[in-house]
């Protein structure tokens, strides 16, 4: 008998970002797979609490496992995050294992959208091709920071007939601003790789805690807010212990 697995997107932050779809495939679920990331983030957990409990009818389980350590080492990125994703599916497919009767349905619930940015989605692939399991592996969509980005400075990411970028503060500090592209959304940027552009003539619009009652937003000539846009985010993580933040770069 088949098994299922949703991957179910619960937006950047805001208890109303979660959609109908959302609420709906959650009252099919009979059990939620969590990752504990101890008590520094324990206010995101608190939140898929506060959700479950919120919107959620029906009997159910919670399910949660130790977050896998993660090496950090800058220089070997791809190796380091290749062993850490390795890990976190094997944690996965033991939870899956162990917790999900056949018949029975199962959820994560994943911060924005299943598809920017998470992992979550690649990994139950591998599982099922891994281990010939008949799981039935289900995506359902949900706001993500981009949009709530968007949202919060009352933006439209694209211009007329032009494109729009989405990579990584890594990709950024690397190459710097994409050719060819004036709009340009990065995201996972934990070493503010906008402070170190030359650029002249880019304006940014920058947001953390998007969506949540701590949320932060500044805009500006990237020149004349890079460094009080620093401060600031330095000033909410020593607060909170953990910041989730994105902005969009637009040339002028």
């Amino acid at each position: 008998m088949t098994r299922t697995v949703y991957v179910i997107g619960i937006g950047a932050g805001h208890p109303e970002h979660l959609t109908l779809q959302a609420v709906a495939a959650m009252n099919r679920v009979d059990v939620f797979f969590t990752i504990d990331k101890g008590e520094a983030a324990a206010d995101l957990g608190a939140f898929r609490a506060e959700l479950l409990a919120r919107h959620v009818a029906r009997p159910h389980r919670v399910v949660a496992a130790p977050e896998v350590p993660r090496d950090r080492d800058p220089s070997a990125y791809v190796d380091t995050a290749t062993t850490w994703q390795l890990r976190r599916g094997l944690l996965y497919q033991a939870m899956i294992a162990e917790e999900l009767r056949q018949g029975e349905t199962g959820a994560f619930l994943v911060w924005g959208a299943p598809a920017l940015y998470d992992g979550t989605l690649p990994l139950l692939h591998r599982i099922a091709e891994r281990t010939h399991d008949e799981l039935r592996i289900v995506s359902i969509p949900g706001i993500s920071s981009v949009a709530a980005l968007a949202a919060a400075h009352g933006l439209v990411l694209n211009r007329l007939g032009t494109p729009v970028l989405i990579t990584t503060g890594r990709r950024l500090a690397d190459e710097g601003m994409p050719a060819g592209v004036d709009d340009v959304v990065v995201m996972l940027d934990g070493h503010q790789a906008f402070a170190d552009l030359p650029d002249t003539d880019l304006d940014i619009f920058w947001g953390a805690y998007l969506g949540t009652t701590d949320e932060i937003l500044a805009s500006g000539a990237l020149q004349e807010v890079k460094d009080e846009i620093r401060k600031r985010r330095a000033e909410a993580r020593e607060r909170k212990g953990w910041i989730m933040d994105t902005y969009l770069l637009r040339r002028r």
